[in-house]
């Protein structure tokens, strides 16, 4: 800008310099044109012997009307006049005939007159130079300063763009750990509730013993005053009389000590013959403690839980819960071999593990409802379609998550400590490792792959290792959905899906390319799954059979492992209602299904 107005006010001031030249020639030639007219030569006698200039002509103009005012009266003009030739005369009134410009150059100036206002001219514009080029110089401090100023800007927004970022790292790490703490909050309030009930219990248990330990201290003195009376009489019929009744009553309060202390599981007596008050203790133990009262007054022992139907538990325990009878039925299943029968290894996971597992597997959203039913891991393991309906599990991906996640279970043989919550230190990852992820694994891995803006979008959607390794259906597309990555993104997706395909290893991928391939068999995270309609043939097995007794089971007993690193067995048998291309199967696969795992009552006392 500074370079440009230089060139321009320097241009000007050419031009200016060239214009006074020029006067200054014009002037010089019309002054010697004037003093050869005062000599007595004519315009033709210069050194050059050329044509007289417009300059000239002028000048001879101004000359002559000079000349004819300095006459002293009319008679001489006309007297000059006469002795003009005839030529003459005639070239000036040809020449003044025409248009002529009354007005006189320049506002009637001199050429000395213009020239000196040229002068003036130009140093008011080397003035005004002078002054735009100091403006000029401000204008570029200015411009450096607002460069600079500028520059410090943009590594103060860098900063603040890079402060920005680690906030946001910060606060979803926290957000993390806030829902951790949650969990743990929620496990240790139902923990709280186990206990409060526990110490309830053991309070009217301490109650109870205070009552027995008074009624005691009175029969002892009681019996210390029968002594006495005893040995007073001294009469032996009478004395052995109240000896004997003394005794009978001392044999039958410590009989009902035993009775009313007995342990809840007692190894050497069967269950059938379990009295009310120990059938009432294991009521509380495995969780169903709300139908304690009513069992000690319906029951006379074990014998009657064992050979009791569901109608009649619904009836004499008000047993609405679908689910709490089954829970009942299972625990019965267990209990009713002799010797107390040998629980499952399911058994051992109570109600309040599997909220706890509900959370690892992604699906914290139905602690309640599995709670409120008393779903513990026995329960988990004979669970059904109908059962998760019953617990407002709609979503047919949630149904795959759990069954996935059961298929895990059974293979890890119901540990409960296999799912790895967080990043272990191995150093490369296997698809067996990847089985074994819980929810909370997988958002580390999107954290690991440049992924932790989306990875909170996986809470409660029921993504897990088992899931990502045993679904064929789950892939890549499925997972970038949950994430929320739209399908503009495909570089994103790109991404994802490379690094998707390395954590499954080359053969799930392929399985899921060819599980994808399928017709029919795409996944949606938003289908929903409906209760199975069944047709005229099925309608005896519904008369027969209660809606609790369903044996369509979420994941079969004899569910084979998969292969991780060969070809797996079908994935989707014995899961109807869940997968596109089984509905379509002829129904005697779900005939002959049930008959192999066969209904719950049919095989009590054996293990599945």
């Amino acid at each position: 800008m500074e370079t440009e107005a230089s060139h321009m006010l320097q241009a000007a001031l050419e031009q200016m310099d060239d214009i006074i030249a020029g006067s200054k020639a014009a002037a010089m030639d019309c002054s010697s044109s004037v003093l050869d007219l005062g000599s007595g030569g004519s315009c033709g006698s210069g050194s050059s012997g050329g044509p007289c200039g417009p300059l000239q002509v002028l000048q001879l103009a101004e000359d002559l009307k000079l000349a004819l005012d300095l006459q002293p009266g009319p008679e001489q003009r006309d007297s000059l006049r006469n002795q003009l030739p005839a030529g003459t005369v005639q070239t000036l009134m040809d020449w003044l005939g025409g248009e002529v410009n009354l007005c006189s150059p320049a506002n009637n100036e001199t050429y000395q007159e213009r020239l000196l206002r040229l002068e003036g001219d130009k140093e008011s514009l080397v003035l005004q130079v002078s002054v735009l080029t100091d403006q000029v110089e401000a204008q570029g401090e200015k411009i450096r300063d607002l460069e600079s100023s500028l520059e410090e800007h943009r590594q103060k927004l860098a900063s603040t763009e890079e402060m920005l970022q680690q906030e946001l790292m910060n606060r979803t790490s926290l957000e993390t750990q806030k829902l951790d703490l949650m969990d743990e909050v929620s496990y240790l309030k139902l923990k709280l509730q186990g206990v409060t009930d526990s110490v309830c219990l053991l309070q009217d248990l301490l109650q109870e013993t205070k009552q027995l330990r008074s009624k005691v201290e009175e029969l002892e003195d009681e019996k210390s005053q029968n002594e006495r009376r005893l040995r007073e009489t001294k009469v032996p019929h009478t004395h052995t009389h109240t000896h004997t009744h003394t005794h009978t009553h001392t044999h039958t309060h410590t009989h009902g000590e035993v009775t009313l202390r007995p342990p809840v599981r007692d190894l050497k007596t069967p269950f059938s013959e379990w009295s009310p008050e120990q059938v009432s203790d294991w009521l509380e133990d495995i969780g169903l403690g709300q139908y304690a009262v009513l069992a000690r007054q319906w029951v006379s022992g074990g014998r009657t839980l064992l050979s009791a139907s569901p109608q009649e538990l619904e009836k004499e325990l008000a047993m609405k819960n679908p689910l709490h009878r089954k829970k009942l039925q299972l625990r019965l299943r267990t209990a009713g071999g002799s010797g107390g029968g040998r629980p499952e290894k399911s058994a051992e996971l109570d109600h309040i593990w599997v909220t706890r597992w509900l959370d690892d597997i992604g699906l914290p959203q139905y602690k309640d409802q599995f709670n409120e039913g008393r779903v513990d891991g026995q329960m988990l393991q004979y669970l059904t379609v109908n059962d998760l309906l019953f617990l407002k599990v709609t979503s047919q991906l949630h149904h795959l998550s759990i069954r996935s996640a059961l298929q895990v279970l059974h293979l890890n043989h119901f540990d409960p400590d296999c799912l790895k919550r967080r990043p272990g230190s191995e150093s490369g990852v296997s698809p067996g490792d990847v089985l074994q992820w819980s929810n909370h694994r997988v958002m580390e891995w999107l954290r690991s792959v440049d992924l932790a803006e989306y990875a909170p979008n996986l809470r409660g959607s029921g993504v897990h290792g088992g899931l990502i390794i045993l679904e064929p259906r789950f892939g890549a597309d499925a997972l970038a959905l949950l994430l929320n990555i739209s399908p503009q993104k495909t570089l994103l997706r790109r991404h994802l899906g490379s690094n998707f395909s390395s954590l499954v290893g080359p053969a799930a991928a392929r399985r899921k390319a060819e599980g994808q391939g399928a017709p029919g068999s795409t996944l949606s995270v938003t289908a929903k799954v409906k209760p199975k309609k069944l047709g005229f043939p099925h309608l005896a097995q519904l008369r027969r059979r209660r809606p609790d007794e369903s044996t369509d089971y979420v994941c079969p007993m004899d569910t084979s492992p998969p292969a991780l690193n060969g070809e797996p067995p079908r994935p989707h048998a014995a899961f109807r209602g869940l997968s596109p291309i089984l509905d379509r199967e002829p129904d005697r696969r779900g005939d002959r299904d049930r008959d192999q795992v066969g209904p719950l009552d049919s095989r009590a006392g054996s293990s599945p």
